[in-house]
Order: structure tokens, then C-alpha cells, then sequence
């Protein structure tokens, strides 16, 4: 059995295989609801294969969205498609996961196809006006955007009182693993990252100082989920910026994390402006990976162009990742799953599409059968 297809037990919640569908935002949900679009999205990942499937960044506030097509769960009302989609995704094999999320100063921004950039009352559509943002200082994300408010104690007690209600609705939908999403230059990232905080009191300037907001906000998360059910957090290993967070300081921030009771560190990197030095490669943030789960003794998920089984697997093998998360290439081959188990060697002997959902492993055994008939004839 290859590793990256054998089961895998995190407390008490078992994953099929160490595969991940990364949480990808669709920008499409509708006053923070996902729809039919999201379950047919998610759905077929579930179908595909995967073992760990993670709704997309989801605001736990209003003022969290990054659009205003983003996932929500600060109100009762966007439960429902969420219960639609846990029932669905557990139906069919996959654990159900979830990333609660805080855009920070890079919220009040419009979907990437209609400009990426910020809202502004120029060029806002109607119904969907701007709204304050917040960070951990008062700097802009980039020049031309919204001048996001420093938190004080009070807005950092709303956030991680929102991170708590959210996630006990998430726990209501019958999610079995939440993330807190502490990456890619949102609000919690903001706190890490010496390039966005610029505090000059006990949130800012040392590592212990810029720890301190994020760490608070994951001990309430993990206070609150089950301890029979796993907690990730996703962190951007370095900013790969002059003078930004480092992964020396990652590593001991992951240290942190699991004396909480973290259980995986979701290995991403980037998120602040400037001229990153690091270059796209196929699998280049897994030393983030390998680095972390060595330095910090914990688990990890390794993302970032793993494209191909072997790849995949190697990684695992490796004891670089414990698990292994796609998202663009899922997009591009939703049965990505079954496929690559199939490639190294993994699939039931005899019906290789045995493990599909039956209504489609009949009609691709049939499809076989009638393919090897028509090459035996030609040959």
C-alpha cells in the first residue's frame, strides 16, 4: 500500500487517504450562502476520490469576507447549504472539513474576474458597497487600497468571539475537522508578519509580541472543537519577503500551535506586497513542509503544484507531509483521486474501478472491457 493512500487516523476522525481538496474560494456565494453551484463543486471531489475535502474560506463576520461573494457563517440562515454539503460529501466517502476565515485589510475587495482590486464608491456594483477593514496596523495593503483600522482590544475580542460562534456552527453542520485560516496576508497573517504589524505595544515587535493575537484565537478554537475531532491551522511558512516572517519564526510559531492542541500545519507561504524571492516551482513549498514537521514535531499538509501521483506519494514517503492538498489540478481533473491511485498501483485487483461510486464504476468497467476488446482486435 502506498502511504499516500492508506488510511490515516487523526484523533478520532479516520480519513480514507492523505489526499486534501485545499479550501479554493469560488466567489459565488450569495449574502454569505453557498448554493447549488458549491455542492455540485464539492460533490464531485468526493466522488473523485479524496479523503479530505475543505469548504472554501468562509467569513466569520460580515467585515471578514474578502468579496462579497465570499462563504459565511455568522448567521443561522447559511447553515442549511453547509448541512446539504457535509451530508453529501460524508454519503460518499469524504471528510468534511472547513476553513474559518478573517480577510483582514485585504477584505472590501471585488471577485478577481470583475478586477481584483479594491471596492471603491467609484466603481462599486449596486447592493454591494465597501465596508471598514481591519488589520493589525493602520497600512494599506497596497497603494490605492482601503486604510484598514488597527485593532484595539475590543475589535480583537469581536474577532475571536466571531471565530467561536462560527465554528460552533460549523460543528452543528456536522463538519468533523475546522482550519483557521492564518495565511496569505489576512487578518491573522497580518499579526505574524513584520511587513503588516507595526504595533509598538504587546501585539508587535517581537515574535512572542506578534504571536500573541493569533495564538489567542486558536486557543479558543481549540478549546471549543472536540477533542476527538482534528484542528488545522494554515499558515504562510515565510513571507518571502526582505524582512518578513522567516521559517525559524514559523517553526516556533508551530511549536505554539501544538501545545494548544493543534494537529496539522497547513504549509502555505506569501501574502504580503512586494517582490517575493520565491519562484513557482512544481512541489516548492514542501521544504516549508519538511521543515516544519521535523523542527516543530507535527504534522503537516504540504500544498503548492503537486500535480502527479508519484510526485504525491514521494512527498509522503518522504516523511515531508503527513497529507497532501490540491486545488487547481482537482479543478482540472476532479478524479484526480481515484487516478492516481490507480498510477501507483492502488486499485482493487482485477476492477481497477471498484472504489468509484458504483452508478460510475459499472459504465467505466464496461468502458474497459470494450477498449481492451478493441486493441486486442487491432493488434
Amino acid at each position: 500500500m502506498s502511504r499516500l493512500f492508506e488510511r490515516v487516523k487523526v484523533r478520532d476522525v479516520e480519513m480514507r487517504n492523505r489526499t486534501v481538496v485545499s479550501p479554493m474560494c469560488m466567489y459565488s456565494a450569495v449574502d454569505g450562502k453557498l448554493t447549488d453551484f458549491h455542492l455540485a463543486h464539492l460533490g464531485r471531489f468526493a466522488m473523485g476520490g479524496a479523503g479530505l475535502i475543505f469548504v472554501e474560506a468562509t467569513g466569520v463576520s460580515e467585515e471578514g469576507r474578502i468579496t462579497h461573494g465570499d462563504s459565511g457563517l455568522w448567521n443561522d440562515e447559511q447553515m442549511e447549504p453547509l448541512k446539504r454539503i457535509v451530508a453529501l460529501l460524508k454519503s460518499m466517502g469524504a471528510t468534511p472539513g472547513i476553513q474559518l476565515a478573517h480577510a483582514g485589510r485585504k477584505a472590501s475587495c471585488h471577485r478577481p474576474w470583475e478586477g481584483d482590486g479594491p471596492i471603491l464608491e467609484s466603481d462599486k456594483k449596486p447592493g454591494e458597497d465597501p465596508w471598514q477593514t481591519y488589520s493589525s496596523s493602520a497600512i494599506p495593503w497596497a497603494d490605492g487600497w482601503h486604510t484598514p483600522k488597527a485593532m484595539d482590544e475590543k475589535d480583537m475580542e469581536k474577532v475571536r468571539n466571531d471565530f467561536l460562534a462560527a465554528a460552533k456552527r460549523a460543528l452543528a453542520c456536522g463538519f468533523e475537522v475546522v482550519e483557521m485560516h492564518n495565511a496569505h496576508g489576512y487578518l491573522l497573517q497580518s499579526y505574524l508578519s513584520p511587513i503588516a504589524n507595526q504595533r509598538n505595544d504587546q501585539y508587535g515587535g517581537s515574535l512572542e509580541n506578534r504571536m500573541r493575537f493569533p495564538l489567542s484565537v486558536a486557543k479558543v478554537l481549540r478549546d471549543f472543537w472536540p477533542k476527538e475531532k482534528p484542528m488545522f491551522v494554515r499558515i504562510s511558512s515565510v513571507d518571502g519577503i526582505e524582512g518578513g516572517f522567516t521559517i525559524e519564526e514559523a517553526v516556533t510559531y508551530a511549536k505554539e500551535l501544538k501545545k494548544l492542541g493543534v494537529d496539522v500545519i497547513d504549509c502555505s507561504s506569501g501574502g504580503q506586497p512586494g517582490k517575493m524571492n520565491l519562484r513557482s516551482a512544481l512541489g516548492y513549498q514542501v521544504p516549508f513542509s519538511r521543515e516544519i514537521k521535523h523542527g516543530a514535531d507535527i504534522k503537516t499538509m504540504a500544498v503548492g503544484f503537486i500535480i502527479d501521483a508519484h510526485q504525491a506519494n514521494k512527498i509522503v514517503e518522504e516523511e515531508s507531509a503527513d497529507f497532501i492538498a490540491l486545488a487547481r489540478e482537482a479543478l482540472n481533473d476532479p478524479q484526480w483521486f481515484f487516478h492516481a491511485e490507480q498510477e501507483l498501483g492502488q486499485a482493487p485487483e482485477g476492477n481497477p474501478y471498484e472504489e468509484w461510486p458504483v452508478q460510475s464504476a459499472f459504465w467505466l468497467e464496461k468502458r474497459k472491457k470494450t477498449l481492451d476488446r478493441l486493441t486486442a482486435a487491432v493488434n
